[in-house]
């Protein structure tokens, strides 16, 4: 059975490095312009960037620390000073007990919410996963964050990760990741997968989506299935969604790492499939009219993917989040994935994304070369 942790490289040292001898170099001048290559120098996976009202913004993500999140900090989303270690988990008031993933941070009235996937200490059946989301608050960005309950924010009865909120006509939504671990699927690639004798069954994970209390304390109503894997060879998703069981890298197909945001009336859902400790990771997204959907998938997917089978050098490209310029003319699509000098390391990117006119979402990266921001 594959969990993250078995691939998790990230080593404090070596993140504590990368921010003193990167991220904490002298600031750039405002007459300079505004130009970077990726990756940057910030060696995290999962990560989400908050456009604070200070006019700062802050990066969190997974690794870097020993049973918790730390942060970054920017002026421009180019130069990223560490600001250490922001929540701490596996105390006597947590539920938590390790594998701590995915944070994303919300700004409401003048407190900082961090909703983030971590191992429940409540595990009478010994699961190898038993991952649930919880919300800890600040008073800052760069906290400390204290968990607000002493158990997670909801029990669906399976382990779930990846938690992103959505604020959508007065009303707030949590989206998430159901895992992999003991939920076999039936499908035609599962078929062909027994019939090529590479594995005897296809665990998927799927992304639901439920309303939530304004104060982020309890769900309100079911939660409803939104993405999940698709069943039939000849769809147009399939290729790029199965490619790491096609390649016989692994029995699971994932569909995680949800980010939803609102633009022109609809509400875009952009996803990660495929194993996110190879080099196949890539991301897609979905278009509906409701929070909850129905959401269709858009025919233009991959929209992010390695590009070493075309001469670059990035591969594992995933787990992504849109940010906005502080002038909200540019969106940005942040996210991680690996290069040939970064080996296992999962590092940060950053790459210009747009929709035009046609509601067509399309991604400027994976990039290495310089460009200006």
């Amino acid at each position: 059975m594959i969990t993250k942790h078995l691939f998790r490289t990230v080593s404090i040292f070596l993140l504590a490095g990368v921010a003193f001898a990167g991220c904490n170099s002298s600031h750039r001048s405002t007459a300079e312009p505004a130009t970077y290559a990726n990756p940057l120098p910030v060696a995290l996976g999962d990560p989400f960037v908050l456009s604070a009202s200070d006019g700062k913004y802050y990066m969190y993500g997974t690794g870097g620390v020993e049973k918790g999140f730390g942060a970054y900090s920017s002026d421009n989303l180019i130069d990223w000073h560490y600001e250490g270690q922001v929540y701490s988990g596996d105390n006597p008031d947590s539920w938590t007990l390790k594998n701590y993933w995915a944070p994303e941070v919300y700004e409401k009235e003048g407190k900082y919410y961090m909703f983030f996937s971590a191992d429940w200490k409540v595990n009478p059946t010994n699961e190898l996963e038993n991952f649930r989301i919880g919300v800890a608050v600040a008073d800052s960005p760069t906290g400390p964050f204290t968990e607000v309950s002493d158990k997670p924010l909801f029990d669906p009865g399976y382990p779930i990760i990846d938690a992103n909120i959505l604020q959508h006509n007065d009303k707030t939504y949590l989206y998430y990741s159901r895992c992999c671990y003991k939920n076999p699927v039936e499908s035609e690639v599962a078929d062909w997968a027994r019939a090529e004798n590479l594995f005897d069954e296809i665990e998927e994970s799927w992304v639901y989506g439920v309303e939530i209390s304004s104060d982020f304390t309890n769900v309100i109503g079911e939660p409803v299935l939104l993405l999940q894997p698709p069943s039939r060879m000849s769809d147009p998703q399939t290729e790029w969604e199965s490619r790491s069981v096609t390649s016989g890298e692994v029995n699971r197909r994932w569909t995680e790492g949800s980010f939803a945001f609102d633009h022109d009336d609809k509400i875009y859902m952009m996803y990660s499939a495929n194993f996110f400790g190879g080099q196949n990771y890539a991301v897609g997204y979905a278009v509906a009219g409701q929070p909850l959907g129905p959401f269709t998938k858009a025919q233009n997917n991959p929209v992010l993917e390695k590009n070493s089978t075309s001469g670059g050098e990035v591969t594992g490209t995933g787990h992504n989040m849109m940010v906005r310029s502080k002038d909200g003319k540019k969106m940005y699509t942040v996210y991680h994935g690996r290069t040939e000098k970064t080996g296992d390391e999962r590092v940060v990117f950053i790459d210009e994304m747009k929709i035009d006119e046609n509601g067509l979402l399309t991604v400027d990266g994976p990039s290495t070369t310089e460009k200006e921001l």
